[in-house]
């Protein structure tokens, strides 16, 4: 299992490998690198959002948990997140102008690993080069109100709309992972990756019949569970095990 972090170190942007406090910096990017040799700690770095993708997509009603009813998903349904809701672990989510009802979504982030158009389920699997934390952060009235948006775009796009971190981690079973979400300290989702109707396979292979996903671009593979409004100076962390934690203030 190795944790890679994308930081900053002085005024560069640089990727590293996380060895306990330990940062060991590389050469490259997290699909093509070579250590350096220099190494920093934990405490001196900025941690960044560990991946910079080309597209992010995110997957709706995807816990059996969070179905409340609703009836199961024939097919892994699909939306679109923008790369400028990517959000840095420890950076605050901004609840923007005119919101009035934005919730957490704690999430299991998978991090595609190389080109992939038209896979089987298999190949996919050979195509997830690693996991993270993710938060899909939406505002529940612009996505269901009464005048809600024809899209998501707002709902689920805003900045600072997709949190994540605080590390990739590869060769990891992230099929069973424990899934911790808490606002304040307190647990408000906690569920078993092993509860997702649709497995990260199952998933990329769905997306790849139309999109071709490219290294690096991410899917945010659905919640678990309920969620709650968030208010200024709220404190969101997304804990998933074998990972790390997310956190985030709200303001």
């Amino acid at each position: 299992m190795t944790k890679y972090i994308r930081y900053h170190w002085g005024s560069d942007a640089r990727y590293g490998i996380l060895d306990g406090d330990t940062v060991r910096e590389l050469r490259g990017d997290l699909f093509s690198h070579s250590e350096t040799g220099a190494t920093a700690k934990l405490s001196d770095v900025k941690l960044l959002a560990p991946c910079q993708p080309s597209k992010i997509f995110a997957v709706g009603l995807n816990y059996k948990s969070h179905l409340g009813g609703r009836p199961q998903p024939a097919h892994p349904e699909i939306f679109y997140k923008p790369v400028t809701a990517l959000q840095d672990p420890e950076g605050d989510i901004v609840i923007p102008r005119d919101a009035t009802d934005v919730h957490y979504e704690g999430e299991l982030v998978v991090v595609v690993g190389k080109q992939t158009r038209n896979a089987s389920p298999e190949e996919a699997r050979g195509s997830i080069f690693g996991v993270t934390c993710g938060n899909d952060v939406s505002d529940r009235n612009w996505q269901h109100g009464e005048k809600k948006d024809l899209q998501w775009w707002r709902a689920k796009g805003c900045d600072t709309f997709a949190p994540l971190g605080p590390a990739v981690v590869a060769g990891i079973d992230y099929g069973n992972l424990l899934l911790e979400t808490r606002l304040n300290g307190e647990s408000v989702q906690k569920q078993f990756t092993s509860d997702l109707i649709f497995d990260c396979p199952a998933i990329i292979s769905w997306i790849s019949g139309w999109v071709t996903l490219m290294p690096g671009d991410l899917i945010y593979t659905g919640t678990p569970g309920s969620t709650r409004k968030m208010k200024a100076g709220d404190v969101v962390e997304v804990e998933i095990e074998g990972i790390g934690t997310l956190r985030n203030r709200v303001r």
